[in-house]
């Protein structure tokens, strides 16, 4: 049985041990990140904002747990004017402020980002997509468009899985094993796809992060906690929405998808028929995002 190594090799990898193919696999480097700054909010929590594009409109892209700026670029690639990344508080360099934490609180930090930065647009994903339901229940007129990928709660708590993983995770950072950390990261790659060279730069750009910042204690308050006690409260949300679910996904069971665009007044629901949408469908999702986000009015 041959094994795969960490790190990876420069060119891409992975290498193996053993008898086997040896010759070098291609593979692009992973790109350096982009410079950043931190933002001071009106409730007194820094947040770490990237901006890119230029003109109209504005459009704030809020990832998921354990995540960052980094993943969400991606899902804005063809997404026509501005558009604002940001790490919400415990990520990244943003803030930590002491816990334990809610949905509130998440939804205050996107809040304060999208009205410094004057965007009318917003995209969601997994812990983001709970921040957006809480911002858009309390003011169901802030965005004209949105979009949620992967929503994982609603009125009810995430699954035991999600409590889990975040606990293997947050001790493998803690601990400063990069091997674990590569290995509870990996869980959420379709096994088919571990170990190709896109996987391995993937992989690399998300420990670099994590073991240069960290994870906040208090992310694992979060498990626990509904995005919004009241479900129906979303029927006054003005905003044409999109909202992307995934069959198969226990981290994001597509139950929620199909319960929040049944509230949401102007949503459409598109579900994907198996999990890892991100690898398996790349290019399907960022041109359904895209188009989405550029129709005109």
């Amino acid at each position: 049985m041959r094994d795969f190594r960490w790190p990876p090799p420069p060119d891409g990898g992975p290498r193996t041990y053993g008898p086997g193919p040896s010759a070098p696999r291609s593979g692009r480097p992973t790109l350096p990140e982009p410079e950043t700054e931190l933002v001071a909010t009106p409730h007194g929590v820094r947040l770490e904002r990237l901006v890119t594009g230029t003109g109209t409109p504005t459009t704030v892209f809020a990832h998921g747990l354990a995540s960052g700026i980094a993943v969400t670029r991606p899902l804005g690639s063809a997404v026509d004017g501005r558009k604002v990344f940001f790490q919400f508080r415990g990520h990244g360099r943003s803030d930590a402020p002491k816990g334990p934490w809610t949905y509130a609180d998440l939804a205050r930090d996107l809040r304060a980002i999208s009205d410094l930065s004057g965007a009318t647009r917003a995209l969601g994903v997994s812990l983001g997509a709970g921040a957006l339901t809480r911002l858009v229940a309390d003011s169901p007129d802030r965005f004209d468009r949105l979009v949620f990928f992967l929503p994982a709660v609603l009125d009810l708590p995430r699954p035991a899985a999600v409590k889990s993983r975040l606990a293997t995770l947050a001790a493998a950072v803690e601990a400063g094993d990069v091997s674990a950390v590569a290995d509870a990261i990996s869980t959420e790659i379709p096994p088919n796809l571990r170990g190709t060279p896109a996987i391995w730069a993937y992989l690399r750009q998300r420990i670099d992060q994590l073991m240069r910042d960290g994870l906040a204690a208090d992310l694992a308050s979060l498990a626990d906690e509904v995005a919004i006690a009241d479900p129906t409260r979303l029927g006054r949300v003005t905003a044409r929405t999109l909202v992307i679910g995934s069959a198969g996904d226990e981290l994001h069971p597509v139950a929620v998808a199909e319960r929040l665009a049944a509230v949401l007044p102007n949503a459409t629901l598109h579900v994907y028929d198996r999990p890892g949408v991100v690898w398996t469908e790349r290019s399907d999702l960022r041109a359904r995002i895209s188009e989405f986000l550029n129709a005109p009015e």
